[in-house]
């Protein structure tokens, strides 16, 4: 009894002593295909198969890694065979400290795989495990120069904005934030962690209808607006609800409406002059009204065939859905129905003729303009009205290629004449 008793503390202090444990399924031989870009964001219950197989197909037959913090090899067999999408591997990685995350080993897998997916559990363990170290330098590496499919799932899905709610100190509900945005459970992190493209200025949030978190996505964006001085955004989805970005910048959502009441939101602050929170400090309750249209959203059923969209690139246009206002005022949330901000239309009313047309548009590293007049001043504002500096060479070409991907305008004037064009960097 007492050798028995011994083997089995050793091997708790084992698992304990391990930086993580691996579960492989499939080709332990690395290959190399033809994959895309693209993100899937999933709100937190079981995987809604139609998402989960645009997100293998992305892979081109690759090779998927699962990285979580808890729990086992759940996923292996679901993506590897119950889809029916061929692919080359499922490796998952139950990442258990920050040495596990930073192993070279598990740093090889994320470099050498098509698609990473982050399960559910504790975003925190994502954020202290990954954040500041080999871990994010990988993943950013995959996102942005190997250009694979990245996605996540309830916490999963919570750290895949540019800025997030990291529950550092445990979760919050609606009513704890809008009582006090300045909570000491409203923890949050920008721009300072994953940098994925269509997701700048971007705070997720999921189970949401199910847990009534409209409140606190809200508030959310209103600690975004009065840390950052600038517009934020938004995008959710209730717990059976996917949302698929490809390349091409349009969030498709999946889910069973009209059986369920599955949806996804996308949240911008209005795009009005004064746009900040009327009252949002300390120890008080949340005033952001702006009358009734602080917050502008745009909802949109998830179906099995993923056919309704809302558009990234312009974050106005959109198909299947229907607008709203949020609002919250003295501490309590509100939501009417809404009409389209039109941020995009707003901002280019200078237009007083035509003076010059660029391209491509999309663009990566350039953008060329073809002028017919004389260019006496150029200037480039990202989509929050942050001036960009840029310069225009002696081929009339301007460098972009350390911009981030997203929605520019392009301000344009000669002697007598302006135009704002509006230009997307993929």
């Amino acid at each position: 009894m007492k050798k028995i008793t011994l083997l089995l503390l050793f091997i708790v202090q084992l698992s304990f002593s391990q930086n993580y444990v691996e579960y492989q399924t499939g080709s332990s031989k690395d290959v190399k295909t033809n994959h895309k870009a693209g993100v899937c964001l999933m709100g937190g219950r079981t995987e809604q198969s139609d998402a989960m197989k645009w997100f293998l197909n992305q892979t081109d037959g690759g090779d998927v890694v699962v990285l979580r913090a808890s729990g086992s090899d759940g996923y292996n067999d679901y993506f590897y065979s119950d889809l029916g999408v061929t692919i080359n591997s499922v490796t998952t990685f139950v990442i258990n400290n920050v040495a596990g995350a930073t192993d070279s080993y598990v740093l090889e897998k994320i470099a050498d795989a098509e698609a990473i997916w982050f399960a559910g559990g504790d975003q925190y363990d994502y954020v202290r495990f990954f954040k500041d170290n080999e871990m994010e330098t990988a993943l950013n590496d995959f996102i942005n120069s190997k250009k694979g499919v990245i996605g996540g799932t309830s916490a999963g899905m919570a750290i895949l904005g540019s800025s997030y709610f990291s529950a550092e100190n445990g979760t919050v509900t609606s009513a704890v934030a809008q009582g006090n945005p300045y909570h000491p459970r409203v923890t949050l992190g920008h721009d300072d962690f994953l940098k994925i493209p269509f997701m700048e200025d971007v705070i997720t949030d999921t189970h949401y209808d199910e847990r009534d978190q409209n409140g606190r996505h809200t508030v959310f964006l209103a600690r975004f607006v009065k840390d950052n001085n600038k517009r934020g955004f938004g995008i959710a989805a209730n717990e059976y609800t996917a949302i698929c970005v490809g390349e091409d910048g349009k969030a498709y959502v999946y889910g069973e409406h009209p059986k369920y009441d599955e949806y996804a939101y996308f949240l911008q602050v209005n795009c009005t002059t004064n746009y900040a929170p009327e009252t949002i400090s300390a120890g008080n309750v949340l005033d952001w009204n702006r009358g009734g249209e602080a917050v502008k959203v745009y909802k949109v059923p998830g179906t099995e065939s993923g056919v309704n969209y809302f558009d990234l690139n312009n974050w106005e246009t959109g198909s299947g859905g229907v607008w709203q206002n949020w609002s919250v005022s003295n501490g309590i949330f509100a939501r009417v129905s809404g009409t389209n901000p039109q941020c995009g239309t707003l901002a280019i009313e200078d237009n007083v003729g035509f003076v010059a047309k660029v391209y491509p548009n999309p663009f990566w590293e350039s953008i060329q303009i073809e002028a017919l007049e004389k260019i006496t001043a150029i200037n480039l504002y990202d989509i929050n009205g942050k001036l960009i500096p840029v310069v225009l060479d002696k081929n009339n070409t301007i460098s972009t290629a350390s911009l981030s991907s997203g929605i520019y305008y392009l301000k344009l004037k000669s002697a007598l004449k302006t135009q704002t064009l509006k230009v997307v960097k993929q």
